[in-house]
């Protein structure tokens, strides 16, 4: 399981037992359902909540969650609002008989976003927090998955480091630079097996092709073999010192 699927896994679990505790107490007059067609109403909405996060979700730049949770937090929040607004309230007049208006879409709005809000922020706390460092592969194992989605031209070279832009990796290498579509999060999961680790919200290095480490100003730099000076943020700092990288 990839680091996104445990994530969305751990949220869908989560939000589960928030469903299952609405449903038990009646929540915003639910209650008047009998208990079955109240669960599927609170499953219903639940799984149309995770469906439109996630989505909304992965329009949102990775390094948004680590650097600007809040940020992400009310992008999140306002793109699953306003249409579960518009769901609860069609919800309302179909199933519970009440007549459409302004009015009732003012009244349904309050309790829609504040329940969106605690639901993202649930899902935010449980989320899996990025993989720090990966370690090299015992003897005779096989080699890390990801150095399979080195393009062809790049097959065989040493892989120095992992550059996140936007959705896509550079690939520093010993061979050259490359560009493949994929998120960062989801490349070091892969890239157990090599040894290295994240430096930066958006850098994984190989310990291997560090040539170089330059400190100063509480921060620290590392040059690959071509010159290419890579930034080790605060939040990685200690862990690579604690493991001896400068």
């Amino acid at each position: 399981m990839n680091a996104r699927a445990a994530t969305w896994t751990r949220i869908f679990v989560a939000t589960a037992v928030v469903a299952v505790i609405m449903a038990i107490s009646g929540s915003f007059g639910s209650g008047i359902l009998s208990i079955a067609p109240r669960a599927a109403y609170w499953f219903g909405f639940c799984a149309v909540g995770i469906a439109i996060g996630y989505a909304s979700a992965r329009t949102i730049p990775e390094a948004w969650f680590e650097n600007r949770p809040w940020l992400a937090w009310s992008v999140i929040t306002t793109c699953v609002a306003a249409p579960m607004t518009a769901i609860v309230t069609l919800t309302s007049v179909l199933l519970f008989h009440r007549h459409f208006s302004l009015a009732l879409v003012a009244d349904v709005a309050p309790g829609t976003v504040v329940t969106t809000a605690g639901l993202t922020a649930l899902a935010f706390l449980v989320r899996r927090r990025p993989t720090v460092e990966t370690h090299a592969a015992p003897a005779g194992a096989a080699p890390a998955t990801f150095l399979a989605r080195l393009p062809s031209k790049l097959a065989g070279a040493d892989l120095w480091a992992v550059e996140a832009q936007d959705h896509y990796l550079r690939l520093h290498t010993s061979g050259g630079r490359d560009l493949i579509l994929m998120r960062l999060s989801d490349a070091v999961v892969e890239l157990e097996g090599l040894e290295g680790a994240r430096t930066h919200r958006s850098w994984w290095v190989a310990r291997g092709a560090v040539s170089g480490v330059e400190r100063g100003d509480g921060r620290a730099t590392l040059t690959l073999p071509d010159g290419t000076e890579v930034p080790v943020s605060r939040a990685f700092a200690r862990t690579l010192r604690e493991a001896g990288w400068f």
